[in-house]
């Protein structure tokens, strides 16, 4: 249960990557989601997949901590998986809302403005998985507005 648990919370090792292994699984997630149909993931069943994510995710980044014996380990990407998906629903199937949903979720995710930063405080791998849901959604917020007020 241990060793399925980190592999899901590095993402299949990606977390294991030295250089930077939330930004290359914000970037592999948006490539898979871009590359996959929209008629085969309607907002609907990402959001499922999302809160799927979400509720394997708090165990599984409770897990890594303990494995390798550090709050919020870098190596634990599971968050990104999950946070990454949230920007892009509801979002039109385009190169720049996809590029821009992996840049501003990146910023949020980095930045980490209020509430985001406090929620990392929340124990036992809710908080890990919390702060960039929030990032997700700051993201989401962001470009809903953009695409209400200039995209039609």
């Amino acid at each position: 249960m241990r060793q399925l648990g980190v592999l899901l919370a590095t993402f299949f090792g990606i977390g294991r990557i030295r250089i930077a292994p939330g930004t290359w699984t914000s970037l592999i997630v948006t490539l898979i989601i871009y590359f996959i149909p929209p008629s085969l993931l309607p907002s609907a069943i990402l959001a499922l997949v999302i809160g799927v994510v979400f509720v394997i995710g708090i165990p599984a980044a409770a897990i890594c901590e303990e494995y390798f014996q550090k709050k919020d380990p870098r190596q634990c990407v599971i968050d990104e998986v999950a946070g990454q998906m949230i920007c892009f629903l509801f979002l039109p199937h385009t190169i720049g809302f996809y590029g821009a949903a992996f840049l501003l979720f990146r910023f949020f995710d980095i930045l980490k403005p209020f509430p985001i930063k406090r929620s990392e405080k929340i124990p036992h791998g809710i908080g890990i998985m919390l702060d960039d849901v929030l990032a997700g959604f700051y993201t989401l917020g962001i470009l809903q507005a953009v695409r209400y007020f200039f995209y039609k």
